[in-house]
């Protein structure tokens, strides 16, 4: 069985995506999951911290159940590691995000780095390129680390 990438086009805010077994439709929730979980694998595996962080994110932004974020980012786990090539095709989403969703994710990514305590190059690396790939300008991560930095900060 491959899962190899046949075809793939935008629809409005859908990716759709063509394999030998069947059509598969990603969207903005999709696409946020995958980013933290590429994020996350920066430092060569996802720790037990960052898995939580991750839930809790998705499961604040878009409202969802617990089991609900779970499955989604599992569904991001797997189907990164099942279709290699789907990553960059998920970047085709990013201009259909407005900047202030942008801000949100770029948010969200820095919390997933931070989540275990660790300052690890390799996954602010990881952030850098995830950024990139989907749009997300530099002043628009520039104003995500001003806002997580005003969240952070001891004593304010």
């Amino acid at each position: 069985m491959t899962n190899k990438i046949l075809n793939s086009r935008l629809e409005g805010t859908k990716l759709i995506v063509e394999t030998p077994q069947g059509t598969q439709t990603y969207d903005s929730q999709f696409l946020v999951a995958a980013l933290l979980v590429y994020v996350a694998r920066g430092s060569g595996q996802i720790e037990p911290e960052e898995s939580a962080k991750m839930i809790e994110l998705i499961e604040d932004h878009f409202h969802l159940q617990g089991a609900q974020s779970l499955e989604l980012i599992t569904t991001a786990m797997s189907e990164l590691s099942d279709k290699p090539a789907l990553g960059p095709l998920l970047a085709d989403l990013g201009p259909t995000l407005s900047d202030a969703d942008k801000e949100e994710i770029a948010l969200m990514g820095l919390k997933v780095v931070a989540a275990d305590g660790h300052r690890d190059f390799d996954e602010m690396e990881q952030f850098n390129k995830a950024m990139a790939g989907v749009g997300i300008s530099p002043e628009i991560v520039h104003r995500a680390f001003d806002r997580y930095f005003a969240e952070t900060k001891p004593g304010e």
